[in-house]
C-alpha cells in the first residue's frame, strides 16, 4: 500500500517507509531534527475550553479540511482544538518520542498493529467511553480495528481506502473478459490477457511496497484473516507450510506481472493500465489519481481479489483507515473525549470528504450521495467486509517492513526459485527485531 497523504496526493514511498521505522524504537530516531512537541506549550491545554491535537496533516488540501471539521465542533461545543501540525514524514519520524514526552491531548494516527503498539505500551489512552456514544454508527470490521489488545478502544476512524484489482470496463467489454471471482478464473483470464498482447497485471515495485500488498492479499485469501494477524504479529513463523503456499500461488501468477516491476514506479505501472496496455492492476484506490482524463477516470473499476480457499472466501479487504487516538495522560480529557466523540460522526467525515474524493468514510452512517462510483464500490466493499486489514506495514512493526520485508520480496520477484531460502532469512531476522523492545 502507497503511503498517501490525507489528501490522496501520493507522498514519496522510500521516505516513508524508512521514516516509519521511528515506531519500533526511539534510538532510530534522526539526531539533530527537532522534535516533535505539545502546541503552545503545558498551559494552553490545561484549559478546560481548549484541547490540544498533534496532526500529520501537513498538505494543503487536508489541513484545510481538518481545520474546517475543528471550526464546526468549536462552534457546537465552544470549545477551541489548538492544532499543532508537523510534516507528515517528521511526524512519522517522530511519534515515538514524542509520545513519551508531553503529547498534545489527542493525535492523529493509524489503525491495527500501528495503534495496538502505542496502547499496549501505555503510551495511549481508552476510550470506551467514547465509543459507547459513536459505536453504532460504525461496522463490526472498524470495531475490530480501534480495538487494543487488551480489548479496549483506542481509536477513532475518520476515512479509508479499499485495495483491489483496477480494470478498465472498456478492455474487458472489448475482449469479452468476466471478472473473476476464484483462483482459477484469475489464472485462466491472465493467460488470455497474454495471449491477447496485453500484459495481464501491471506491476511496479521500485519502491519495495507494492509487492507487499500482493503478498497481503494472496495470504488471506489463502490462509484466513487470524493467519494474517498472527503473522503480522510476530506470532507464526515465516517458514510454516502456510506461508509458501501463499508463495507458490504467487509463482504461478508472476510469470503474468509486468516484467522488470523492481525498476519501475507503481505510477509507471498504473500508466500501462491508462494507455490500455494492461489488463489489470492490483493497487489501492489512490491508482485513480494516475487517471487525469475524466473518460479513462469514469472507464476504471475494480474487483475484490479472488478467492482461494472457499472457507475464507472474500471475506477479508484490505482496507487503510486513518484517524485519531487519546494520548496517555491527556490534559483535558473531558475536553478531548468530546472532541473524540465529535470526530466520530458522520457530519465531521462529511465534511472531509468535500474536500477529498480519493477516500470514503468509515462510518456508515454517512452521507455517500456526493460520492463517484468508485468511492460508492469501495464504500459498499469496505462496509460489507468481515474483517479489514491494514496493510503489511501497518499491520506489522514498521521496522521489520522495512528492513526485512520489502528486500526479501523484492528478491523474490527477481528470482522466486529461492523462495525457501528466503522465508528461513526472513524468519531469523523476524526473531532478532521481535524479541526486541
Amino acid at each position: 500500500m502507497h503511503d498517501l497523504s490525507p489528501s490522496g496526493v501520493s507522498l514519496p514511498a522510500p521516505s516513508r517507509r524508512t521514516l516509519l521505522r521511528g515506531v519500533g524504537g526511539a534510538a532510530l530516531l534522526g539526531a539533530g531534527i527537532p522534535l516533535l512537541s505539545a502546541c503552545g506549550g503545558s498551559g494552553s491545554s490545561a484549559d478546560p475550553k481548549t484541547v490540544g491535537l498533534g496532526s500529520n496533516s501537513s498538505d494543503a488540501v487536508p489541513k484545510k479540511a481538518f481545520a474546517e471539521i475543528y471550526a464546526a465542533f468549536t462552534k457546537k461545543s465552544g470549545i477551541k482544538v489548538d492544532v499543532n501540525t508537523k510534516d507528515h514524514n517528521t511526524f512519522q519520524e517522530q511519534i515515538n518520542s514524542y509520545l513519551q514526552g508531553t503529547p498534545d491531548d489527542v493525535f492523529t494516527w493509524f489503525a491495527g498493529y500501528r495503534m495496538q503498539f502505542f496502547a499496549s505500551k501505555k503510551l495511549a489512552t481508552p476510550i470506551d467511553d467514547v465509543w459507547q456514544k459513536i459505536g453504532g454508527d460504525f461496522p463490526e470490521a472498524m470495531h475490530k480495528l480501534s480495538k487494543g489488545e487488551d480489548g479496549k478502544y483506542y481509536f477513532v476512524p475518520l476515512y479509508t481506502y479499499p485495495w483491489a484489482v483496477f480494470y478498465r470496463k472498456s478492455v474487458f467489454a472489448q475482449h469479452g473478459y468476466e471478472v473473476p471471482t476464484t483462483w482459477d478464473d484469475f489464472v485462466a483470464l491472465c493467460k488470455r490477457m497474454q495471449k491477447d498482447g496485453l500484459v495481464p497485471i501491471a506491476f511496479g515495485d521500485k519502491d519495495a511496497w507494492p509487492a507487499m500488498g500482493t503478498f497481503d492479499q494472496i495470504n488471506f485469501r489463502t490462509n484466513g484473516y487470524d493467519f494474517h494477524v498472527e503473522l503480522m504479529a510476530g506470532k507464526a513463523s515465516w517458514t510454516d507450510a502456510k506461508v509458501r503456499k501463499v508463495f507458490d500461488h504467487w509463482t504461478e501468477i508472476l510469470p503474468y506481472h509486468q516484467e522488470g516491476a523492481v525498476g519501475r514506479t507503481w505510477q509507471d505501472a498504473a500508466q500501462t493500465l491508462v494507455a490500455k496496455k494492461a489488463g489489470m492492476y492490483l493497487l489501492g484506490t489512490f491508482v485513480g489519481q494516475q487517471f487525469t482524463d475524466k473518460a479513462d477516470l469514469d472507464d476504471l473499476d475494480f474487483f475484490a481479489f479472488p478467492e482461494i480457499d472457499p472457507q475464507f472466501g472474500q471475506e477479508t479487504v484490505e482496507a487503510p483507515t486513518d484517524g485519531f487516538m487519546l494520548s496517555k495522560a491527556p490534559k483535558n480529557r473531558d475536553g478531548a473525549a468530546k472532541l473524540l466523540e465529535y470526530l466520530g460522526t458522520p457530519e465531521a467525515e462529511e465534511i472531509y470528504l468535500k474536500a477529498d474524493s480519493s477516500v470514503v468514510a468509515a462510518s456508515t452512517k454517512a452521507d455517500t450521495s456526493a460520492y463517484t462510483a468508485l468511492q460508492k464500490k469501495s464504500f459498499e466493499m469496505i462496509s460489507g467486509a468481515k474483517s479489514l486489514t491494514q496493510f503489511m506495514d501497518r499491520d506489522s512493526r514498521p521496522d521489520f517492513t522495512s528492513t526485512v520485508m520489502q528486500p526479501a520480496l523484492q528478491n523474490f520477484v527477481r528470482n522466486p526459485k529461492n523462495v525457501d531460502s528466503i522465508l528461513s532469512s526472513i524468519e531469523r531476522q523476524k526473531k532478532t527485531i521481535f524479541a526486541s523492545s
